[in-house]
């Protein structure tokens, strides 16, 4: 298995990565070779996702007006 970090580019009507000769020569891969890719897209963090969505029973003024209440006494 190799990893490499690349750009999505446009062939036409379709889009490819490039992958670099040095580690198409470390793998030993050959033209016309079926190989199989994982994509991971980079800098694009869904929060929801990742964390759910979450309903509050209290508007969110209220919720800081009682968090400052109690870390600030006030």
């Amino acid at each position: 298995m190799i990893e490499i970090k690349t750009k999505l580019m446009r062939w036409g009507n379709s889009f490819g990565v490039v992958i670099p000769i040095s580690k198409v020569q470390s793998a030993n891969l050959n033209e016309g070779e079926e190989v199989r890719a994982l994509i991971i897209q980079e800098n694009k963090t869904n929060l929801r996702k990742l964390f759910g969505k979450h309903k509050f029973s209290k508007p969110t003024d209220r919720l800081m007006r009682e968090t400052d209440k109690e870390l600030y006494n006030e």
